[in-house]
């Protein structure tokens, strides 16, 4: 029964344990809800850490002793949310910031620790409205195990201000165990803490959505994060032994080496050391140049941005812009020239084209009237003559009359072709009608086809201006335009030193490491051939075959862990993306952690295609099957959990990972990422053991922690 309370198990036990179990009494709603849908995190077992109250004094904004409960309990039924809302600016990373510094002191990963020392960082966590004499206190309650039993661990850091060396100022470490303060848990704390909850894998219970984000963006894991992997799956363990061996190997060499032999050998282990300890400060080096690198990478990535939406790309092709123009004013100004010398022309005639095609019809029928006239008049005249030959002829008076109705017959005919309502207006002759009928039918037609292509091309030239004059006005003054380029440039600059510097030290690990590797392979080989003491040759070499042994261990155990650790990233990224199709299997890299998707047919899934909110899921799912790989059964705190997710995904982690992550989920929320939605979702699931608000006064620069969420 233990066993199964304490790993993941699939819907498919449930007809089995069902009846048996009564799992619908036995379990609390959340774990009703993990159990139906699949899921059963590692709940309820007696090996596990639980955080119960933490308390403030003094400390950043929390004036005064300010006591929040964060047992995941009400009304004595197990719940495992944590809810405190607070807006931005208002002490929720503080609180995440007090629980690292209660764990670890001098070496808490605290987020407005930068570069300042441990003295300098306790005395700016101070309320600044406290007076010299007041403490500042942090204390976490924590169920644990000691001894085979769940004990109740109570560590408190306290200090005042030094008022003559900030620096100086130091805390005083107390751990209490069962209301009895434990001295030698106290004095060895940095070597327990790292059994309760090691600082390499904090970060991967203790996190916030920038650290998701930026894990989804990533191709592989950061280097810390690749650490904490490791040591979260326990793949430190082989080396650690392997470096054990090292040590009893140099041990008994110095035991069976003589005065030379020894002074050689000590000689190569204070190389090794000097060398290790050299790699340890560049690896430090090389972890905050990475971190200096991505932040100035987008402060360039700002600059340039805002160079380019300020007018400053323009600005910089200024000369060319204006070149272009007055090389377009220049052709629009030839195309009027042409447009000119065309209406100096017969063109202003389209004006009244329609009344030179009137008179142009008008004088084509006075030229026909007027030739109708004329051979009238000269066909009358040689009827005339023509009837006085004929008489002459002595015809017959019926043939000569025959004669006359014939002729007068044509002459009718001939007066029927005038008409006389044409009047001869115009006057035009021949000549005159050619030439307007030339005009428009040839000429007129040619130069308005004329000018319209010199329209088009007068049109295609004003555009062009107005599109450069638009560019222009958007140009960015040749002050602004200094500015926005300096900072650029800066920016630039900065990022190339930083990842010239980055480079430099990236090459010198690598080659202090194959030094180190070479010294170490020089010191394992030392002394063959004058070491004769065989009892002990055969202790050293039997511990260099134990190390071959521990690395391939190590590859083996890697490949184990890592196929596992896959299975359960695959069964969290499906359950909470809800979309089986989209991704059947998700791979994990040997080397660097990075992951593959892969669809049903086996056929790789770019993570390009997947939405920002699907590659944070993935990122979460990453995390969450990492604690549950691990074994550990650790709180998780969360400073905003939803900030970067749509409405769609957001249900998903509420309805589906926030109850089932662990036993203990701590929520640092604004009241736009849990709103009332979301609230209304994580009560009716029955998740919820306590809501708390942070009250911040903005005059006072206080924050107050309250019973209830936004709206309770």
């Amino acid at each position: 029964m233990k066993d199964l309370l304490q790993r993941p198990f699939h819907c498919t036990l449930l007809p089995r344990l069902g009846s048996r179990l009564r799992f619908p009494r036995l379990f609390p709603p959340p774990l009703r809800c993990c159990v139906v849908h699949g899921f059963f995190p590692p709940c309820y077992s007696l090996n596990q850490m639980i955080f119960k109250e933490l308390i403030l004094q003094n400390f950043g904004p929390y004036k005064g002793r300010q006591v929040v409960n964060l047992s995941p309990e009400k009304a004595g039924e197990p719940r495992p949310i944590i809810l405190l809302g607070g807006m931005n600016g208002g002490g929720k990373t503080t609180l995440m910031d007090a629980i690292r510094l209660v764990f670890y002191g001098q070496r808490a990963q605290c987020s407005t620790r930068g570069n300042l020392s441990y003295g300098e960082f306790l005395n700016q966590c101070i309320n600044h409205q406290t007076n010299g004499l007041e403490e500042t206190l942090v204390e976490l309650a924590f169920s644990h195990v000691k001894d085979n039993q769940n004990v109740i661990f109570r560590v408190r850091r306290r200090w005042t201000k030094d008022p003559k060396n900030v620096k100086e100022t130091k805390d005083t470490l107390e751990v209490i165990t069962d209301q009895w303060l434990d001295e030698t848990i106290t004095k060895t704390w940095d070597e327990r803490v790292e059994y309760i909850l090691p600082l390499g894998i904090s970060n991967l219970f203790l996190f916030d959505g920038e650290q998701v984000k930026e894990l989804a963006e990533q191709e592989a894991p950061p280097l810390q994060v690749r650490e904490a992997i490791e040591s979260l799956l326990g793949l430190e363990l082989a080396e650690r032994l392997s470096a054990d061996l090292d040590i009893l190997m140099a041990r008994k060499r110095k035991e069976i080496a003589d005065q030379k032999q020894r002074k050689e050998l000590e000689e190569l282990e204070d190389k090794i050391a000097y060398l290790q300890k050299e790699r340890d400060q560049v690896a430090l080096v090389v972890r905050e140049l990475e971190k200096k690198v991505k932040k100035a990478q987008k402060n360039f990535d700002h600059h340039q941005n805002k160079f380019l939406t300020e007018g400053g790309a323009i600005a910089s092709q200024r000369s060319q812009l204006d070149q272009n123009k007055k090389s377009q004013e220049r052709a629009l100004e030839q195309e009027r020239e042409k447009l000119a010398q065309i209406a100096a022309g017969t063109l202003p005639l389209q004006l009244i084209n329609p009344l030179l095609q009137e008179a142009a019809e008008q004088g084509k029928r006075e030229l026909k009237q007027s030739k109708a006239i004329v051979a009238k008049e000269v066909i009358q005249e040689r009827d005339t003559r023509l009837l006085s030959y004929l008489q002459d002829l002595a015809l017959s008076s019926e043939q000569l009359t025959h004669i006359q109705d014939f002729l007068q017959q044509e002459n009718q005919d001939l007066e029927a072709g005038i008409d006389p309502t044409v009047a001869n207006s115009l006057g035009v002759d021949s000549e005159t009608l050619n030439h307007l009928n030339t005009i428009l039918q040839g000429r007129l037609p040619s130069q308005v086809e004329k000018t319209r292509e010199v329209y088009q091309q007068i049109t295609s030239i004003e555009d062009a201006l107005d599109s450069l004059d638009e560019q222009l006005q958007t140009a960015a003054s040749p002050e602004v335009y200094d500015e926005l380029k300096t900072a650029m440039e800066t920016a630039q600059s900065e990022l190339v030193r930083l990842q010239t510097d980055w480079e430099t030290q990236q090459r010198r690990y690598t080659t202090l490491d194959t030094q180190l590797a070479e010294v170490r392979k020089e010191l394992a080989n030392y002394g063959q051939g004058s070491i004769d003491r065989r009892n002990k040759e055969h202790l050293i070499e039997s511990a260099a075959k134990v190390q071959e042994t521990l690395k391939l261990f190590r590859e083996r155990l890697t490949l184990k862990k890592l196929n596992k650790l896959e299975i359960e990233v695959t069964e969290c990224f499906r359950y909470l993306l809800h979309k089986s199709d989209l991704v059947h299997r998700v791979a994990i890299a040997t080397g660097d952690f990075s992951l593959s998707l892969y669809n049903n047919q086996g056929q790789p899934v770019p993570k390009h295609r997947l939405s920002a909110g699907e590659k944070q899921l993935l990122a979460i799912a990453f995390l969450w099957g990492l604690a549950r790989v691990s074994g550990r059964h650790l709180p998780i705190a969360i400073d905003t959990p939803l900030g970067r997710l749509d409405s769609s995904h957001r249900h998903n982690l509420v309805e589906r990972y926030f109850p089932s992550a662990s036993s203990q989920v701590i929520l640092l929320s604004t009241d736009t990422e849990i709103g009332q939605r979301e609230l209304a979702q994580l009560r009716e699931q029955d998740a919820i053991a306590q809501e708390y608000r942070l009250k911040y006064d903005p005059k006072q620069q206080q924050t107050t922690i309250e019973p209830g969420y936004f709206w309770s």
